[in-house]
């Protein structure tokens, strides 16, 4: 029997495990001892799971893989600044029941597992090595840059230094001792499985339908906006578009920016629970759009390089 694969399983599976308990048995979650401080305690969680993946960056990467790394990377992190600014300034923070946070959390980073696996089947050598560059836009760190600078979020320097300060020193362990890179990443699933059961805890089913639609239209945003200028990008840096394709989704690690960002500021609390379902939608709808429209743009360049030929 085959099996059915979840994108994103290792968080999304353990966040409606917490949601299911929150939802209909939340006194278990009350209980005090150790288990209370741990569904309170997704702030110093999300910085542990930073600083675990900041262990997994490579910086290690061929001037050519750099260049194409840091062109459709940056043309997502562009698009998701214009577009979380329009829904900030021009719809009051509300477009059709999404925020600046979800827009921007959403589309400025990429599931760069899913990025490795595409570009080996439709990429070349340059593509494949441009995901050491495309992980480098992790976390929160963008968003919390862009709300912070156009006054919409009450962020200080040092907040923001503190928050990526965890993945900064997980890079920096990570490139300088080689055992310390591999222990890491050998704990980077656990990691992402209590951040996925703590952010469920503080959630429940009500607050998902909530977000669902809105979820659902940020992944076809996600995918299509945000592909169309990678590809743009990708092309511009002498690729075929390919690797700009197969960097249009949303990463997992996305789930956790709400809560990053209203454990710095609490004027963001009201809204952290939806604009995390909205991005857990996007991280699965992302995960369906993105490979198919990867294989378009690969057989639309298979198609024009027979034609040349």
């Amino acid at each position: 029997m085959k099996k059915i694969k979840i994108p994103g399983d290792t968080i999304i599976v353990p966040m409606f495990i917490g949601c299911f308990i929150n939802t209909f048995i939340p006194q278990i979650l009350q209980i005090g001892g150790f288990t209370t401080p741990i569904v309170k305690g997704a702030g110093p969680l999300v910085g542990a799971f930073l600083f675990v993946i900041g262990g997994t960056i490579s910086l290690k990467n061929t001037p050519k893989a750099v260049v194409r790394g840091a062109s459709i990377i940056i043309a997502k992190i562009i698009v998701s600044i214009i577009l979380g600014l329009l829904v900030a300034k021009v719809f009051n923070d509300n477009f059709l029941g999404l925020s600046a946070v979800a827009v921007i959390g959403a589309i400025s980073v990429a599931n760069n597992a899913m990025y490795a696996g595409i570009v080996e089947v439709y990429g070349d050598e340059i593509d494949a090595g441009a995901v050491g560059i495309t992980t480098l836009s992790v976390g929160p760190m963008v968003t919390m840059a862009v709300l912070s600078t156009a006054g919409l979020a009450n962020i200080s320097i040092w907040n923001l230094i503190g928050t990526i300060l965890p993945l900064i020193i997980g890079i920096i362990l990570g490139n300088a001792f080689p055992y310390m890179k591999k222990v890491l990443s050998n704990g980077i699933t656990a990691i992402i499985i209590v951040v996925g059961f703590c952010l469920g805890a503080n959630m429940n089913f009500g607050q998902i339908l909530e977000g669902g639609l809105p979820g659902i239209l940020l992944g076809v945003i996600t995918t299509l906006i945000g592909g169309v200028a990678a590809i743009a990008a990708d092309k511009l840096s002498g690729g075929n578009g390919v690797a700009g394709a197969a960097i249009s989704s949303t990463a997992a690690s996305a789930i956790a920016t709400p809560a990053a960002l209203s454990a710095v500021d609490a004027s963001f609390k009201a809204i952290e629970a939806t604009a995390t379902t909205q991005i857990t939608a996007s991280v699965i709808v992302t995960a369906i759009l993105t490979p198919i429209l990867t294989a378009y743009i690969a057989k639309r360049v298979q198609q024009k390089e027979k034609n040349v030929a």
